[in-house]
């Protein structure tokens, strides 16, 4: 039997992380925004006047994202750049009065996201996925040692019960699945 992906947490979380942006998208638009740019205009509130290369590496992007993102949000009157004061050729990025304006709108577009996320999730249930998705957000974004990325063998067929539980590995593009 082939290896079924669609079965993985990773997928899941894939698919739930596109379903979460197409949500989001929806909530932005409606108050003019693109989806990322409100990152941007909340990393601002939090800390204003950044140097672009300090909001890509606090947005975790790269400088020629930033810079069209900044580009855009400038276009529209939410931020602007102005030139260092020790270093002319390094501009740093402010909250005009419309951008933080909208930050209260972004607020709450994301209390509301969240509200429709966890829909039919108790408070144990809420706290208990927060500390899961924080794990696995540290195992993804920690760097493998070397034969931790080998391929993890799918345990052995169990007897089929009515309470079956889905099990599911992680193979590389490069393995052979194993039947």
């Amino acid at each position: 039997m082939a290896f079924n992906h669609r079965k993985t947490i990773t997928f899941r979380l894939a698919q739930t992380a596109r379903a979460a942006r197409g949500r989001s998208g929806s909530h932005l638009t409606r108050i003019g925004l693109h989806p990322g740019q409100d990152s941007v205009l909340k990393t601002l509130s939090e800390q204003d006047g950044l140097s672009m290369s300090q909001l890509a590496q606090s947005l975790a992007v790269q400088p020629p994202t930033v810079t069209k993102m900044v580009s855009r949000l400038a276009a529209q009157g939410y931020v602007e750049r102005r030139a260092s004061k020790g270093d002319g050729r390094q501009a740093h990025v402010y909250l005009t009065q419309q951008g933080r304006d909208a930050i209260l709108d972004i607020d709450k577009g994301w209390k509301r996201l969240e509200k429709e996320a966890l829909a039919g999730l108790d408070d144990k249930d809420v706290k208990r996925l927060r500390k899961l998705l924080r794990q696995i957000e540290r195992n993804l974004s920690a760097i493998p040692e070397d034969g931790e990325d080998d391929v993890i063998d799918e345990p052995e067929a169990e007897p089929e019960s009515d309470a079956k539980v889905e099990t599911a590995e992680i193979v590389p593009e490069n393995a052979e699945t194993v039947a």
